[in-house]
C-alpha cells in the first residue's frame, strides 16, 4: 500500500512537473517577437533610443532585439532587413535608411503580413502602420521662436543642416518662426552628407566661411547636436559668444547648457520614441487601432533643467 502511495505521488510529482514546463514553454512562445532595426549603434542618440526599447520591452513581455548596421549605409540594411525578413517576426519596427530600394523592401513584410512601424525617421509611404518620433516641423518652429527670443528683430542668423528630409524639415520650421519674428536669415547650408565621417571638420571649414562672409551673426540653428557642437567648439576658439540651438539632446550638448556654454537648446525624445514604438508593437499584435502618427514630443533644455536631464540620460545609459 506504501509503495503504491509512494508510486502515485512520483506519478503526480512527474505529471505536475511535465505540466510547469509545458505551461511556461506556452507563456515564453506567446511573447511576441519584434525586431528592431535603428540605422545605427554607433552614437549616443541611437544608444538612448535602444536603452527606451530594452525598458518598453521588458515591461510589456515583448521578445524584442535591437539591431543595426555598423556604419549606418542603406546597403548594410538592406542586408539586415534580407535576413529579418526570412525570421518572420510578429511586428517589424524600422528607421529606414534613405534609399528607395529599402522601401521595396519594407512592401514584402507588409506582403508577408507583417506590420512595419517607423521610427525617427517618417517616409510618404503608404503601407506603414504608424511613424513614432518627432515632428521635425515643429522642432524646427520651436528651434526659431528660441532663438528669435535670445535676439533682436533685424538680427542675422545662419541655419546649418545635413543632407536629409528629416533635417530639411527642422531647418524649413526654424526659418519659417525666424523670418516671422523679423529675423534675417543670413546663410543657410545643408551640404553635409550624414553619412560622412568628418562631419565636424566639414562644420568647422563652413563656419569659418560663414564668419569671414558675415561677421555680424547672431545665432547659429543647427539641425542636430552632432552639428551644433562643433559649431559651439568654433566659437570658443574664436572668442566669441552666441546662441546655438541643436535637436537631439544628448550628453555633449546638455552639458554645454548645463555649464553656460549654450544658453539653451532643443531636444527630441530618443527614450520616449524607443519606449512608445514597444507600447506600439504591443498594440498592433493585439490587433488593436493605433495613431498613424505617435509623436515622442520635444523638449527646450535650459540652465534650470539641463542637470535634471543630465541625470536620467547617465541613468538609462548605464
Amino acid at each position: 500500500m506504501l509503495n503504491r502511495n509512494k508510486l502515485f505521488l512520483l506519478t503526480l510529482t512527474i505529471i505536475s512537473a511535465i505540466l510547469i514546463v509545458f505551461i511556461y514553454k506556452q507563456f515564453v512562445e506567446e511573447k511576441p517577437k519584434v525586431t528592431f532595426v535603428l540605422r545605427t549603434l554607433d552614437n549616443q542618440y541611437w544608444r538612448i533610443i535602444q536603452a527606451g526599447v530594452e525598458r518598453g520591452c521588458k515591461d510589456f513581455g515583448i521578445d524584442g532585439k535591437v539591431i543595426a548596421p555598423k556604419n549606418g549605409t542603406a546597403t548594410e540594411q538592406l542586408k539586415m532587413l534580407d535576413n529579418v525578413l526570412k525570421e518572420h517576426p510578429d511586428v517589424l519596427v524600422v528607421s529606414p535608411a534613405i534609399s528607395p530600394d529599402i522601401i521595396l523592401k519594407l512592401d514584402e513584410f507588409v506582403k508577408k503580413n507583417i506590420p512595419v512601424l517607423l521610427i525617427d525617421t517618417d517616409e510618404p509611404w503608404e503601407n506603414k502602420t504608424a511613424y513614432i518620433g518627432t515632428n521635425n516641423v515643429e522642432l524646427g518652429r520651436k528651434a526659431g521662436i528660441f532663438m528669435a527670443s535670445m535676439l533682436q528683430p533685424r538680427d542675422k542668423v545662419a541655419l546649418i543642416g545635413r543632407e536629409s528630409s528629416v533635417e530639411g524639415e527642422r531647418i524649413k520650421g526654424a526659418k519659417a518662426s525666424l523670418e516671422a519674428a523679423g529675423i534675417k536669415i543670413e546663410a543657410e547650408t545643408s551640404k553635409i552628407s550624414v553619412e560622412d565621417k568628418d562631419q565636424d571638420q566639414k562644420v568647422i571649414k563652413i563656419l569659418k566661411t560663414l564668419f569671414q562672409q558675415h561677421p555680424d551673426l547672431k545665432g547659429v540653428v543647427t539641425s542636430t547636436d552632432y552639428l551644433a557642437i562643433p559649431v559651439v567648439n568654433v566659437l570658443k576658439e574664436q572668442g566669441l559668444t552666441m546662441p546655438v540651438t541643436g535637436a537631439d539632446g544628448i550628453s555633449k550638448m546638455v552639458e554645454l547648457v548645463e555649464k553656460g556654454d549654450v544658453t539653451g537648446t532643443i531636444a527630441q525624445n530618443p527614450y520616449d520614441m524607443g519606449y512608445l514604438s514597444v507600447q506600439a508593437a504591443l498594440q498592433v499584435t493585439k490587433g488593436e487601432k493605433i495613431k498613424r502618427n505617435i509623436d515622442s514630443g520635444i523638449d527646450i533644455i535650459t540652465e534650470d533643467n539641463a542637470k535634471q536631464k543630465l541625470d536620467f540620460l547617465n541613468t538609462v545609459l548605464k
